[in-house]
């Protein structure tokens, strides 16, 4: 009889370790491209005041894609997709009133827009806006806020920006407001509180930083708590948020995107 043939067992073949250099420069390069992403991609925001709510919230922590509304560039520009400001859009900008303060409003106007509000609704172009993100808490009336620009700006009006007091009325045509090239006029969505394009005037498009993105933690924070910057205080907050950082957290706005 043949003999039979000895069946040859495929052992498969222990692949090689990775050695301590291959791992050090795989690492180097994930932080490398983390260290990129967060320096020129998106940085993180905090909101600072009321004037969004209910889209945003004292205490929300965003992330802002700084390169959407960057000049493109050769290298990234098939990447990433830049693209024009737009009416609608929520976006994080240097004030124009006051020097390193960042301020997250929403783009009611961009440049040839008309823009007037009667009894608080917003007219853009001769209509009126539907706007269902808009709050109206206060519930009061104010001839400058709900009538803007009817009423000349003052300091009576809440008008502190005295380049707008002045400037305003240059910009006005047939009552109304007319945004200017590489300017924007914005809003906050909470329309009775907000401190917005109303007192300060346009946001010059140099001075945008970039576009919300999602909220990758919410805190719940008091009012005025960024207006606190002594070093106590600072330290007071800091151990504030690591003792309620469970029961405090706002879990439930955690990863939801800004519309």
């Amino acid at each position: 009889m043949p003999k039979k043939e000895k069946e040859i067992e495929n052992i498969p073949e222990e692949k090689p370790h990775e050695t301590t250099v291959e791992f050090l420069a795989s690492l180097a390069g994930v932080l490398v491209t983390g260290l990129f992403i967060i320096t020129f991609v998106v940085q993180a925001f905090e909101i600072p005041s009321s004037s969004m709510e209910d889209t945003l919230l004292i205490g929300d922590h965003v992330f802002v894609n700084r390169e959407q509304f960057a000049p493109p560039t050769t290298w990234l520009g098939p990447l990433l997709p830049y693209r024009d400001i737009r009416r609608g859009d929520i976006v994080v900008f240097l004030s124009p009133e006051t020097q390193g303060l960042f301020v997250v409003k929403r783009i009611i106007g961009i440049p040839g827009d008309r823009i007037h509000l009667r009894d608080g609704a917003v007219y853009r172009n001769g209509e009126k806006l539907d706007e269902p993100y808009a709050e109206h808490k206060k519930g009061d009336y104010d001839p400058y806020r709900d009538n803007f620009p009817a009423v000349p700006p003052s300091d009576e009006n809440g008008v502190r920006y005295e380049a707008w007091q002045l400037g305003l009325p240059s910009h006005l045509q047939d009552g109304d407001l007319v945004v200017p090239p590489d300017s924007y006029f914005g809003m906050g969505d909470n329309r009775d509180w907000s401190y917005d394009s109303r007192y300060w005037g346009f946001i010059p498009r140099k001075n945008v930083i970039g576009r919300p993105m999602f909220i990758y933690w919410s805190f719940t924070t008091p009012e005025g708590q960024y207006q606190k910057s002594s070093f106590g205080e600072r330290v007071g907050f800091l151990g504030h948020i690591i003792f309620h950082f469970f029961d405090q957290t706002r879990w439930s706005r955690t990863l939801r995107v800004v519309r």
